[in-house]
């Protein structure tokens, strides 16, 4: 696992370069006389704030001008975005929770890795995981109504987001449906998966 905090801040290159083992799983190494590749199979978990203040949608406490957002977000290139499967919105623990957290209702590890254990299974029965899954295989596996098409045919377009984001919300989806033990991937379970593109969507309101 490679966890990069502030990801904005990293430089720009630096994450470029990550695109290809972030596909592949390898990376390749070339000197002027030879090239060694070599496995480079890592989860990437990122976190960064949502403009530069860290205040964005906090009307008392955030200054940043659209302007200023666009250009901190904008240091995340699109085909970068492509290969991160989930964008999650992270908000702020309301202070009534935070100073009284009993009688919270939790879910324990046991409990999710559990669900987690039974998703995996049925992946493997499959033949592959969902991650691996090759685009012949996400049509066989990712299969929607034609309701559901449309309406991630209209989400592509809006949010201008690519095919191989499009692959990687229908894996993601299929991974949801999974967890919910369904066989099919209904249309809460491509919602959720769609509510997961959050730095597509923020990018987009930004845009003029």
């Amino acid at each position: 696992m490679l966890f990069l905090d502030e990801l904005p801040e990293f430089d720009r290159h630096v994450l470029e370069v990550l695109r290809e083992p972030l596909e592949s799983g390898r990376v390749t190494i070339s000197r002027a006389a030879s090239q060694a590749e070599f496995p480079a199979r890592f989860q990437l978990v990122a976190a960064m704030n949502p403009c530069p203040c860290g205040y964005y949608g906090n009307p008392e406490r955030c200054r940043c001008t659209p302007l200023e957002v666009r250009r901190y977000l904008n240091k995340l290139s699109g085909p970068f975005l492509d290969r991160i499967d989930m964008h999650v919105e992270v908000p702020p623990v309301p202070k009534e929770q935070l100073l009284n957290p009993r009688g919270q209702q939790e879910v324990g590890s046991a409990e999710v890795r559990q669900k987690v254990d039974m998703a995996r299974d049925r992946q493997q029965q499959r033949g592959r995981l969902n991650h691996q899954l090759s685009p012949q295989e996400i049509q066989q596996h990712c299969a929607l109504a034609d309701a559901d098409r449309q309406l991630l045919e209209t989400a592509l377009d809006k949010l201008g987001l690519s095919a191989r984001a499009c692959h990687r919300i229908l894996r993601v989806a299929r991974t949801i449906a999974d967890l919910s033990q369904s066989d099919n991937i209904g249309r809460s379970h491509l919602l959720e998966a769609l509510s997961y593109r959050r730095l597509e969507r923020l990018q987009q309101a930004l845009a003029f």
